[in-house]
C-alpha cells in the first residue's frame, strides 16, 4: 500500500541526507520518482545535505499544484511511484493536501522531510497538516546535539549569536556558520531555548565569571 510518510526532526538531524538516500534506494529498485524542494540553503531547485550531497530538484511554489503536476505526468505515460519532498514545512497546508490525494489517486508513496516547528517553537502551517494526514510519521534517525551534549529538540534563530524569539516565520539560513553569523540558526536542548543561551551566550557567560 502506498502512504503519505512524513520524517520530522530538528535542523542538523540529516532530514536531506535521508531524504536523498531514500531516492537513492528506489531509484535503483527500478522505481520511477520526483523530487521536490522549496527554499533550500543551497538556491533554487535542489535537495542539498550538510555532508556535501545533493540532487536538481523541482522547486516548489506557493501556486504550484502538486496534484495536477504529477497526474499530468501520469497522464502522458510516464510512470511515477514516489515522490521525495524536502524542507516541507515551508509548503503550504494545500500542498498537503494535493500529496495526500497522490497518494489516494495514484498509489504515489510520499516521502516529506521537515522540521515540526519553528525559531518560536510554534508548528509551521504544512507540518501541521503533515501530523493530521499522515499514514506514518518518522522521526530523526541522527540526533542533532545542543552545545551543552543533550539531544537537541528546538531550532533557535540567532542575531549576531543572541537568540530572537520575534520576527518571520520563513528566513532561510543555516546553522553551519555556527550562531557567529549575523543571523544564523542553532539547535538546543528545550532547556536551553527555553533559556534562550546559545553556545555563544553560555561561552560569554563562562567568561564573565572567570576570576581576573
Amino acid at each position: 500500500m502506498s502512504e503519505l510518510v512524513f520524517f520530522s526532526g530538528t535542523m542538523d538531524c540529516g532530514k536531506s541526507t535521508v531524504a536523498l538516500q531514500t531516492d537513492h534506494n528506489h531509484r535503483i529498485r527500478g522505481r520511477k520518482g520526483l523530487l521536490f524542494s522549496r527554499f533550500d540553503r543551497s538556491g533554487e531547485a535542489v535537495i542539498s545535505s550538510r555532508i556535501g550531497l545533493s540532487r536538481t530538484a523541482n522547486e516548489v511554489h506557493d501556486d504550484t499544484d502538486l496534484h495536477a503536476l504529477v497526474t499530468e505526468r501520469i497522464a502522458a505515460g510516464h510512470p511515477v511511484d514516489y515522490l521525495v519532498c524536502d524542507e516541507v514545512h515551508f509548503y503550504t497546508p494545500e500542498h498537503v493536501e494535493q500529496l495526500a490525494l497522490l497518494v489516494d489517486d495514484h498509489g504515489v508513496d510520499v516521502f516529506a522531510f521537515g522540521l515540526l516547528s519553528d525559531f518560536r517553537t510554534k508548528l509551521f502551517p504544512a507540518s501541521a497538516r503533515f501530523i493530521e494526514l499522515a499514514d506514518r510519521i518518522v522521526g530523526s534517525q541522527a540526533e542533532a546535539l545542543c552545545w551543552c551534549g543533550a539531544r537537541a529538540t528546538h531550532n533557535a534563530r540567532t542575531v549576531d549569536g543572541v537568540m530572537v524569539v520575534a520576527g518571520q516565520q520563513v528566513v532561510v539560513g543555516d546553522v553551519a556558520g555556527g550562531a557567529v553569523a549575523a543571523v544564523a540558526y542553532e539547535v538546543l536542548c528545550r532547556r536551553h531555548h527555553m533559556r534562550r543561551q546559545t553556545a555563544k551566550t553560555a561561552l560569554d557567560l563562562r567568561g564573565a565569571q572567570q576570576p581576573v
